[in-house]
């Protein structure tokens, strides 16, 4: 089990009593209107929970990305919407503190850790999920000023958002042609469709439309070009965050089956009486213990600036999103059907649960994330077990391999063979 230190630990309680205090009788309330809880927002930013890891010099706790993932895991015990508007701002904190300016910093970063304000991350389009690099909204520069276009999708605070870093085409197809953009929210030109959807009630989503919206060249979020680098690092360091979400959606889940099995009779004694509900949960609770590792690892691996974040990030966001996902369904199968009825919150973990499987990478990409950087780490050492590998001698015909003697000898042969 990882240890917490004495900060996160305390955190981990703070976030804990708010959670079950103010916010818990909201998330009733939040699911059955569908309205945002503004006033939710408003109590995160008051208690400096909007990204802990904000350094205190532009407004934030200067806490680790540990215990970033701990207040979003207590959060989502609760409420997944709720989280997921602590750990949505990092989207936009992340590549402020990766490539923007002082003036940049210090404009956006206090009043959004602060819950002033709040922000979009305009990257996914309708035509383009898994693959933004075949992005196409586009900003062409006149002068000191860019002008954008395009339709993106799947955004959050969509029609809502003070501030939006957009993605956009600036240049060649692909890759390198792709820019970022801090786009006010005020800015002429911005529309949005909301897009209501499935699970995480009260959360804004929708498709935001930029129609010759113009921006200054000063605005420009790091290098031209430099736009998909800096979605992909950004991605690392906040599906940590995700998957702290999908650990609390878990254990959340695993905490109501548990209470009802507890106090539920049948055949005259409690549920969790009987031998078979006993290892539903026991498996329910080490599933969930072991993606918490994972995604409490991938966590310390963006503060120790770890060479395989990249595939630690994926891991995790793989590994507890399918957790979630399995470990709510057992939830809703315990509580029977009570679990199925609105009045229990086992069929709204369920329904959160699912799109963490699907926002900031699916997990099919994940899968692919997390190969191709085990491709990039074999090939860069030699196999453990050369003799072993095809090619090695005996090994692609079955044969047994040639003595030293032998090798000599068919040494000499080709060597007389060739004269």
């Amino acid at each position: 089990m990882w240890r917490l230190g004495d900060v996160q630990r305390d955190l981990r309680d703070e976030v804990r009593a708010l959670a079950l205090g103010p916010i818990r009788p909201r998330v009733l309330e939040v699911d059955q209107s569908g309205e945002y809880p503004a006033d939710l927002h408003d109590l995160l930013g008051r208690a400096a929970l909007l990204d802990v890891a904000v350094p205190r010099e532009y407004g934030g706790r200067g806490l680790d990305e540990v215990a970033s993932c701990v207040a979003v895991e207590e959060l989502a015990k609760i409420s997944s919407s709720v989280a997921l508007i602590s750990c949505y701002v990092k989207l936009v904190n992340v590549p402020l503190l990766l490539v923007g300016t002082e003036e940049q910093r210090r404009r956006w970063l206090p009043p959004l850790a602060a819950g002033e304000i709040r922000a979009s991350y305009a990257l996914t389009e309708p035509g383009v999920g898994s693959d933004p690099a075949a992005l196409e909204t586009v900003a062409e520069r006149h002068g000191d000023t860019w002008v954008l276009n395009g339709l993106k999708r799947f955004i959050g605070y969509a029609g809502m958002a003070d501030l939006y870093v957009v993605f956009a085409r600036t240049g060649d197809p692909g890759a390198r042609g792709i820019s970022a953009f801090l786009v006010p929210g005020d800015a002429a030109g911005i529309s949005a469709e909301p897009l209501p959807t499935m699970g995480t009630p009260g959360w804004p989503l929708g498709a935001p439309r930029f129609e010759d919206v113009e921006v200054p060249h000063e605005n420009l979020l790091g290098e031209e070009g430099g736009g998909f680098y800096l979605a992909m690092r950004t991605f690392d360091r906040s599906r940590p965050g995700v998957a702290a979400q999908a650990i609390g959606v878990g254990q959340g889940a695993v905490d109501l089956a548990l209470d009802y099995a507890l106090r539920r009779q049948t055949f005259g004694k409690p549920l969790i009486g009987h031998e078979g509900m006993q290892f539903k949960l026991a498996e329910m609770e080490t599933e969930v213990a072991a993606a918490r590792a994972l995604t409490y690892q991938s966590a310390a691996a963006i503060d120790h600036d770890d060479r395989e974040l990249t595939k630690l990030a994926a891991m995790a966001k793989l590994a507890a999103s399918d957790a979630a996902m399995r470990v709510t369904t057992e939830a809703v199968q315990v509580l029977g059907g009570n679990g199925y009825l609105l009045e229990f919150p086992a069929e709204r973990m369920m329904r959160d649960a699912k799109v963490l499987q699907i926002y900031e990478g699916a997990n099919e990409i994940q899968r692919l994330v997390i190969a191709r950087q085990m491709l990039k780490q074999a090939e860069a050492r030699d196999p453990i077990w050369p003799e072993s590998m095809p090619g090695a001698p005996g090994v692609a015909t079955g044969e047994s391999a040639p003595t030293p003697a032998e090798q000599s000898d068919s040494t000499q042969e080709k060597a007389g063979a060739a004269a």
